[in-house]
């Protein structure tokens, strides 16, 4: 299960599809310096995206 204090290069290395996740909401996490330290939560924080939404999208996609 992700969590908020999952960090985002875990995210995209156990599901790649949630690249497609963050890019739908701006979050351009490949690119970004801040990936190799930041969480989903630090990250959502920085790109004002809803926390609960992104980690619902991300769980769902992890599943499929």
């Amino acid at each position: 299960m992700i969590t908020k204090d999952t960090p985002v290069t875990e995210v995209l290395r156990v599901c790649p599809k949630a690249r497609e996740i963050f890019t739908t909401h701006g979050m351009s996490c490949i690119g970004c310096m801040g990936v190799a330290t930041e969480t989903v939560d630090s990250a959502a924080r920085a790109h004002a995206v809803d926390l609960e939404l992104l980690l619902q999208q991300l769980n769902e996609v992890q599943q499929d």
